[in-house]
């Protein structure tokens, strides 16, 4: 799932963040990947970030059914610069079904995407600079 943003990367992590808190996630884990690649092995690449978002419910409830999803969570969401613009992308929820091959897992993942699905619309209606790509709004 992925939309690009008509913003500057800083103000689109803002976005990001602010539109993930308003579905109940928080961000439990940034990983700067530009600061980490400069300081591990010398090399620059454009502002890039990875949020590790978490719903505390939503993690609950999976948990419960499976505790190794635990290796699969928190949902993974990416901001990276591409000119002018941002691109954000996020992993589907779904992903922790086929993963973990448990279908118990699959109405827990579907309202997990589907609040992500929600994340990415508002920030697409607000600042997108076009439709989000594909059928149901991004790659799957």
């Amino acid at each position: 799932m992925e939309t690009r943003l008509d913003l500057p990367y800083a103000e689109a992590v803002t976005r990001v963040r602010e539109a993930l808190a308003a579905e109940g996630f928080g961000v439990l884990t940034e990983i700067d990947v530009r600061a980490t690649m400069d300081a591990k092995l010398g090399v620059e690449l454009e502002d890039y970030v990875i949020l590790g978002a978490c719903n505390p419910s939503l993690a609950y409830r999976a948990l419960e059914v499976d505790r190794s999803v635990g290796l699969l969570l928190p949902c993974t969401v990416t901001v990276r610069a591409e000119g002018g613009t941002s691109l954000v992308e996020m992993l589907d929820p779904r992903a922790m079904v086929t993963m973990t091959g448990t279908p118990e897992l699959s109405p827990i993942a579907e309202e997990a995407r589907a609040r992500l699905e929600r994340v990415r619309d508002a920030l697409a209606g607000a600042t997108a600079t076009g439709a989000p790509a594909g059928p149901g709004g991004g790659r799957p």
